[in-house]
């Protein structure tokens, strides 16, 4: 994208129209956080009704991915698995095929890194900018604006974007070329799967030498055990609060492409490998729809 491009956006973003496609538990949050912060907002996801609150706060509703890149000059998906995102961006209906020169794509689902820069590829051609920026934070970073935001893409349109990312999350970093974000999202899932353990494990320890949990967690949260799973999804567990803030059918998503990627790179990656069995044996005993924070359930 020419540089004089992408200076006019930069000065004219607060009037640019930005297409949202994919309404889940984060997605919905985030599109209300574009439309407070002043954006026209167009939105699309498979079940309308799902966009139902955020249209009667003034959301537009677009059909299909096809219309939003008629209308949007900055498109973001927030959808499920790589077969979406490879649908939305790259088929014949598409956000590359049906949109216009000049058009920014941002996609935020956590997918593979060689997709990310198949689609940047084809953007490139066609005189537009992708960049994946997948996102950590669950359902209350979504919520409060305080997402960390992973980019991977041209730093000339991450720079030019930025006004966005800031009113989606708190902690925004540009990662490098195409398919970094999703690379560095990969480090993070890893991170949280042994950690997914490590916290369950003890919770339920507690609980099983007979400690008051909430007690236990006053101690051992502000310490150097102290994680955000353990302060944000423990008491969660403590409650029996299975609701998703992340679903596990996402994570074990999430820890497939971490594990093929970790092969490919000759890399061994036990503690992911661990965690990806007892969530495969959850989902298999019909907890896919849970949150993450239903491992607790493997030990109780």
């Amino acid at each position: 994208m020419e540089q004089n491009d992408l200076e006019e956006f930069a000065v004219t973003q607060s009037k640019e129209a930005i297409g949202f496609i994919g309404l889940g538990v984060m997605g919905r949050s985030m599109a209300r956080n574009l439309l407070q912060a002043g954006y026209e907002v167009h939105v699309y996801t498979r079940t309308k009704e799902k966009a139902a609150e955020l249209l009667s706060e003034g959301a537009k509703w677009a059909a299909a991915p096809k219309e939003i890149a008629r209308k949007a000059n900055v498109i973001i998906s927030m959808v499920g698995y790589p077969h979406d995102v490879e649908e939305i961006y790259l088929g014949e209906n598409g956000l590359i095929e049906n949109g216009v020169e000049g058009t920014y794509l941002i996609d935020m689902t956590t997918s593979t890194p060689s997709l990310a820069m198949k689609i940047a590829q084809e953007a490139e051609i066609k005189g537009m900018a992708a960049l994946d920026a997948p996102v950590s934070g669950g359902d209350i970073g979504a919520r409060d604006a305080k997402l960390t935001i992973m980019v991977g893409g041209e730093l000339d349109a991450f720079e030019a974007l930025k006004p966005i990312f800031d009113s989606l999350g708190s902690n925004v970093v540009h990662q490098g070329p195409a398919g970094s974000g999703q690379h560095t999202k990969m480090c993070n899932q890893i991170a949280i799967a042994s950690n997914m353990i490590g916290v369950t494990e003890a919770i339920s320890y507690a609980k099983k030498a007979g400690l008051d949990p909430d007690k236990v967690l006053q101690s051992i949260s502000s310490g150097s055990a102290g994680s955000w799973s353990l302060s944000n999804l423990v008491p969660r567990m403590v409650k029996g609060d299975f609701e998703p803030g992340f679903y596990i059918k996402h994570f074990i998503k999430d820890m497939k492409i971490a594990l093929d990627e970790a092969e490919r790179m000759g890399m061994d990656a036990p503690g992911l490998s661990l965690s990806k069995s007892l969530y495969e044996e959850l989902a298999e005993a019909g907890e896919e729809n849970s949150g993450t924070q239903a491992l607790y359930k493997h030990y109780n």
